[in-house]
């Protein structure tokens, strides 16, 4: 007897320690989930019997359209981020149309990327809560505040990418460049998104009875999961190119001069873009109510000077209207270094400060001998005055005179301004016409036309390529990125205007430069390692879900063991006193099979 009680006492905690070992391994694991639940449904009690079964689906009907609503918003927010994001080049348009809405200088295009990154992170965060829910087999409820917080995100990212494309649908065309480039790494990131997305898609396929539900989760997934790895088939990016084939690095112009280093369209200004070695100056140039031409980009002196302090009645007033005694007796500079108009201005040292802040006015006949004497290419816009000016109507002759008193190398003159061409080129024969839009080629050799300047929206390396066999060379601007200055560059641009020629100076070869070769390489590869982990997931589930032994649901063992030692201990207690061998037996059998 005292044998057999022994034996039957280390049955029994043996098979108590199994269970224990179990529940402890159960309860360890369960943190983990009771953290991400909190996270996404502010539930922070244990989440155990919230585990779907199989055949069941992952959540309610509406938490089900959340989910849809959810996963809707975060694609939205993120096409919103990355418009902006790539809209980064003309943060500086955008941020001065908004003062001359609003009249108040502020970096809005700053605070609308921040914005979008925190709304985007936080849509992203709660869509990786729910993907980590669903693949430890749990169910979905999102919190009513998060569900608010999504439907804030859905509206703001609809109604901006709304009003920007209606406001300023041209920078789509930015984003559909930055795709030349950026499509092979978007490509990898999607694919590797899509695999991470398997584990839980194999997970409630498996555990999904009925066919039709069977069907609704793998037919989208794997459509879109094909149509991944074959979108390279119809990709192009002209940085994808053969070694050897790579043109020249394009020549630089600076745009208003350096205006990241120094006030717009100021001596300063220009004499940093000399500094930096760019081969040519752009600026803009009107006429003053008494004939002088001078620099100016804005109808207004508003945003570049301080006309309200010395002429507050005539703030609103055409810079053309302004004597040029009245233009000189202004400061140029001083805004420069109270607006900070550009994100990516650096510190200036206290001499450039110095400098910028006693900037005047630049009059055109100074500007024309400075380019000549360090052999600068001058391009420049000329705007023709407004109504009742004396030289509304012969503009174009004064400013020729002015260049011909200047005694510039008339080869430095890259001649844009489209009035009068042909008898600026009778007058003018030095000139290098150019012209600002497409036209066909036949035209251009016709009218004497040497080089085109166009908006980097235009960009084509087909057109480009085609230009360049007639000797007519190509501008664009404007482009102060590495990465689109790196596209202008693989696709054949002669010459870009910038911004920025103290950064793209230092680009050595383009970014995002490969060959056909090296591209193949890396589609293929990561195309092969997607099936192969993708095919594992989905058979290491359907092993784990098809009840192997090894492999089994830990809840259906929990259940057996309890079951099991609880009738061990009910079969103990209806156990005689002085049991007989054979119930010695039974007992044993019993236990045993149990």
């Amino acid at each position: 007897m005292g044998s057999t009680s022994i034996s039957l006492k280390k049955l029994r905690l043996g098979k108590l320690k199994v269970v224990r070992r179990r529940l402890l391994q159960r309860y360890e694991h369960q943190p983990f989930i009771s953290f991400l639940a909190g996270l996404y449904s502010c539930r922070w009690k244990r989440y155990q019997r919230e585990k779907t079964q199989p055949g069941e689906c992952c959540c309610k009907k509406w938490e089900h359209v959340f989910f849809l609503v959810l996963i809707s918003t975060f694609c939205l927010s993120l096409i919103f981020l990355y418009f902006w994001g790539e809209a980064q080049n003309d943060y500086n348009d955008f941020d001065w149309y908004t003062y001359g809405n609003v009249g108040y200088w502020f970096l809005w295009s700053l605070l609308i990327l921040v914005v979008a990154a925190v709304l985007f992170t936080y849509i992203a965060v709660l869509l990786i809560l729910a993907v980590c829910l669903l693949s430890e087999g749990q169910r979905l409820y999102l919190h009513w505040s998060h569900k608010i917080g999504t439907l804030l995100v859905l509206v703001f990212s609809a109604v901006a990418l709304a009003v920007l494309s209606h406001l300023w649908g041209e920078e789509w065309a930015a984003v559909i460049l930055s795709f030349q480039v950026t499509a092979p790494y978007l490509h990898i990131g999607a694919i590797s998104a899509m695999t991470l997305m398997s584990w839980p898609v194999a997970l409630y396929f498996v555990r999904t009875s009925r066919k039709v539900c069977q069907v609704i989760i793998l037919g989208p997934f794997l459509s879109f999961l094909i149509l991944l790895y074959l979108i390279p088939l119809g990709m192009y990016s002209p940085c994808i190119r053969n070694e050897g084939t790579l043109g020249q690095k394009p020549v630089l112009f600076g745009h208003r001069g350096t205006p990241l280093l120094a006030p717009e369209n100021t001596k300063l200004s220009f004499e940093k873009t000399i500094e930096q070695g760019a081969v040519g100056l752009e600026t803009d140039v009107t006429l003053s109510y008494d004939g002088i031409p001078f620099l100016m980009h804005d109808g207004t002196l508003k945003r570049t000077t301080n006309v309200q302090e010395v002429y507050p009645n005539l703030t609103n007033e055409n810079a053309a209207m302004f004597t040029w005694e009245a233009l000189k007796s202004l400061n140029a500079g001083k805004w420069f270094i109270k607006d900070k108009p550009f994100l990516s201005m650096g510190s200036l040292s206290s001499e450039d400060e110095r400098l910028a802040i006693n900037q005047s006015i630049y009059k055109f006949s100074d500007f024309l001998k400075l380019a000549n004497s360090t052999k600068k290419y001058v391009l420049f816009d000329l705007y023709r005055p407004p109504m009742m000016h004396p030289f509304r109507d012969t503009w174009v002759k004064r400013t020729l005179e002015v260049i011909n008193e200047s005694a510039v190398d008339p080869h430095l003159i890259l001649w844009l301004p489209n009035e009068a061409r042909s008898e600026v080129a009778a007058l003018a024969p030095g000139f290098q016409q150019t012209q600002g839009k497409k036209s066909p080629v036949e035209e251009l050799v016709k009218s004497n036309i040497v080089k085109l300047n166009l908006h980097y929206s235009e960009m084509s390396s087909d057109d480009i390529s085609t230009y360049a066999r007639a000797n007519i060379s190509t501008n664009l601007y404007v482009i102060s990125e590495p990465w689109l200055f790196s596209l202008a560059w693989c696709s054949g641009a002669h010459s870009v205007t910038t911004n920025a020629a103290h950064i793209l100076k230092n680009l050595d070869q383009p970014l995002f430069l490969m060959t056909p070769q090296g591209y193949r390489f890396m589609w293929i590869l990561s195309d092969v390692i997607s099936a192969v982990l993708i095919s594992l997931i989905f058979a290491l589930h359907l092993w784990r879900e098809k009840g192997f032994t090894c492999c089994s649901n830990n809840s259906m063992l929990l259940e057996r063991e309890l079951d099991g030692s609880i009738s061990e201990e009910s079969d103990l207690k209806s156990l005689p006193c002085t049991p007989s061998r054979s119930s010695q037996n039974e007992v044993l059998g019993s236990v045993t099979s149990a």
